[in-house]
């Protein structure tokens, strides 16, 4: 049975409704699309109840918006009454495609201006509602999660702010640190690892892969993403190497110590095909250091699986690796904004997460235990099976 066919055992919390901020809009598009049709399909004996009510609906998606004022100051609003509703906010924090006028001039949105609007459409709701939770894929601010002498800690400072304008569950993805839950330890915090999509969507488009410790490797770029790599490995059932950036401390480029060499640690990766795992790529300019290391250790292909493509510096740098063939696949989630002519690369795969997503708010609306979602061993190894079986999903 398919996890979204499950029976129901539980009432909902409240009528559900999905508030994606403009930044998200397609994105949440998918997911109402994914909860309309399960909801229309799901049968139960309780559904004509009154604790089921607006259970079905033809979209749980709320109007709302985050209009400029002339001088660039904004406000929240929405389009219907959410008193008693369980309502899920998405908000992209990455999207800078969106614009707004300034004193009459053109101002791309930073994160700091998707933070406030997020924070205006909870002003909006005006504690109304009986459940606010928010779904931000790149936390806020999570790059500035501990402090390094006289620093701000602006992640901390973030979750406690939304905490205080009611925020009950607030659901990430492969938050940067995940102990900066330790700032509101009372409330709902998640962050979810997306390693069951990478696989599927690298098996779907790559056909002859030998999954096992003789022909794959798992590599983290650098000593803060072990932990992903390990889980990475051990859930495929395969060997891990580091690599690890030694740096010059005597010198100070650009607010840091410039890397001298990436040093890697682990068994050989010749003839091997080879995953790198990461939480994002910025600029790229590790990732693809990573990558041409590899290949000169003669490793067969390179795959680079990281949940937020930024990809900050442009796609020019990663065209010409193609080209000379010392990357072969990016898999990068649609999470955050994507652009266009990042979504044309033939190198690059698009790994969708509206369906999961769908079903970490389904079971959220239903107070059901996430453990099942969030620990995808099981289908990962469901998957494996088949793929060595030679079904093609």
């Amino acid at each position: 049975m398919l996890y979204e066919e499950k029976i129901i055992e539980t009432i909902p919390v409240g009528p559900l409704g999905l508030i994606p901020l403009k930044g998200c809009a397609e994105l949440g598009k998918k997911v109402d699309d994914y909860l309309v049709s399960w909801r229309r399909e799901r049968e139960s004996e309780h559904k004509a109840t009154i604790a089921f009510s607006g259970y079905q609906r033809d979209t749980y998606i709320i109007g709302a918006g985050t209009p400029r004022f002339g001088s660039g100051e904004g406000k929240g609003w929405i389009s219907a009454s959410v008193r008693g509703d369980d309502v899920y906010l998405l908000v992209d924090i990455c999207n800078y495609s969106l614009t707004y006028s300034l004193c009459g001039m053109v101002n791309h949105m930073s994160p700091d201006d998707h933070f406030q609007d997020l924070k205006r459409i909870i002003a909006a709701v005006g504690g109304k509602a009986r459940r606010v939770n928010v779904i931000m894929p790149f936390l806020y601010e999570s790059r500035q999660h501990k402090r390094s002498g006289r620093e701000s800690l602006d992640c901390a400072l973030a979750l406690e702010e939304l905490v205080s304008m009611g925020v009950e569950n607030i659901i990430t993805f492969d938050a940067h640190d995940p102990r900066v839950q330790n700032a509101i330890p009372l409330k709902g915090f998640e962050t979810v690892q997306p390693i069951y999509q990478f696989i599927k969507h690298l098996l779907k488009h790559e056909k002859e892969l030998e999954i096992d410790s003789d022909h794959m490797m798992v590599i983290s770029p650098d000593e803060g993403g072990m932990s992903r790599a390990v889980f990475f490995a051990n859930v495929l059932g395969l060997d891990m190497g580091m690599f690890y950036k030694r740096r010059d401390y005597t010198k100070i480029v650009g607010g840091r110590n410039p890397i001298v060499a990436h040093e890697f640690l682990g068994a050989s990766v010749e003839g091997k095909d080879v995953i790198i795992v990461d939480d994002m790529i910025s600029s790229g300019e590790s990732m693809l250091d990573v990558a041409k290391e590899l290949k000169n250790r003669k490793a067969r292909k390179v795959f680079i699986c990281s949940t937020f493509g930024l990809f900050t510096n442009g796609l020019q740098k990663f065209d010409e690796y193609y080209g000379n063939g010392l990357i072969d696949r990016i898999l990068t989630t649609n999470l955050i904004y994507q652009t266009p002519e990042l979504l044309s690369r033939p190198y690059y795969i698009d790994v969708d997460m509206s369906k999961y997503i769908a079903l970490i708010i389904d079971n959220l609306n239903h107070d059901a235990s996430l453990s099942e979602l969030l620990n995808p061993t099981g289908r990962i190894n469901r998957l494996l099976e088949k793929y060595r079986a030679g079904i093609r999903e």
